[in-house]
Parts: C-alpha cells; structure tokens; sequence
C-alpha cells in the first residue's frame, strides 16, 4: 500500500456538502483527504456486481442489507465523505440518516474499481484508508484490473492492520462482524 501525505484541504467538509448538493445529476462528488473527487457513474458491470453481492448478502445473512451507493462519513473526525458502492448494515440501519451517514452502524464498505486514472490511489489506498479511520470492521474491494477480491479488517489508528488478496474464483471468508463466505467465481463474467 501507498504511504499517505497530508496536504490542506482544498475546502471544509461544509463548503464541500453544499457544493455537492448543487451538482449536477449526472456527477457524483466525494471528499476524500480534503479534496473533492469526481466519481464515475457505474457502468453496467459494475452495478451486476453490487447486485449479485446484495443477493449473497440476503442469502447468507437475512438480517443485514448491503445497500448501493451510499454516502458515508469517513475518515478522522468524519471529515470526509465518500459514496461507497456498497454499505453493508442491519436491516433499517440507516433509518433517519441524512446522505451522509455516520458509520457506527456500518459493518462492511464495499468497492469496486472504476476504470479511471484515480483507481489506484482513490479506490485501493485512500478509500480504506477513510473506512479504517472511521472504525468499519470490513472492507471489501473488487478489482476489476487484476481480477481479484481483497478483504481488510481490523482498523486500527487509521489503518487496516490485516488484509488478504484472492483471484476472482476463489473462495472467500468476510470476517466478523460479516461472517459470511462467498463463491466469486460468478465475478469472473463480469470482469469485461
């Protein structure tokens, strides 16, 4: 993984709400390390692929609901905001949560890489990064470039201190508080 620099944010975390509200529909903006990203709108594989997660989620785990593209409060002192492509939570667990929910009640963040020239940094390091600082238990990323699952747990000052990668096809186990094991052969079709 990529060290972190600090660098000033470019705005306040309110500044940045406001100019997000007042963007277009077809941009989605995050603010992430104090400045604003400009997300991809999901294409077609990407979203089959948070829909098949939903569908192994509810499966596996009926009391719980993995939620697309959600808005959270990330990284220390909730001073960023990124829309996860999947929030995995208690069922009703966002109830009453404005778009930018606090992640107490967040047990997985969920990733997909876009085909961009921010992936690497933005969706592989800076992304997890926020989650972990914001005590998510679980962050699940699928990388689309090299066709593999990775899995981060255990936050700790700001970090996941365990993670593993596996290739698409393998078996893989998201640990407590998820506790739930998926086949991810079925990722391989979606791969294109």
């Amino acid at each position: 993984m990529t060290p972190r620099t600090e660098h000033p944010p470019q705005m306040t975390v309110e500044e940045f709400e406001e100019l997000e509200r007042h963007a277009p529909e077809t941009v989605w903006l995050e603010f992430i390390n104090g400045r604003v990203v400009v997300k991809p709108m999901a294409d077609g594989n990407h979203r089959e692929m948070i829909a098949w997660l939903q569908r192994m989620c509810m499966q596996h785990r009926p009391d719980l609901w993995l939620h697309a593209e959600s808005g959270l409060q990330t990284e220390r002192y909730r001073k960023g905001r990124a829309r996860a492509d999947g929030v995995l939570v208690r069922v009703g667990g966002l109830k009453g949560h404005g778009e930018w929910s606090e992640s107490e009640g967040a047990l997985m963040a969920v990733e997909i890489t876009s085909y961009d020239s921010d992936t690497n940094q933005l969706d592989r390091v800076d992304k997890p990064d926020g989650y972990a600082a914001a005590g998510i238990p679980v962050c699940l990323l699928i990388d689309r470039d090299d066709c593999s699952v990775v899995v981060f747990n255990q936050p700790e000052e700001g970090r996941y201190r365990h993670w593993e990668k596996l290739p698409f096809g393998a078996s893989v186990k998201l640990p407590d508080p998820v506790n739930i094991t998926l086949d991810t052969e079925p990722l391989k079709q979606f791969s294109d």
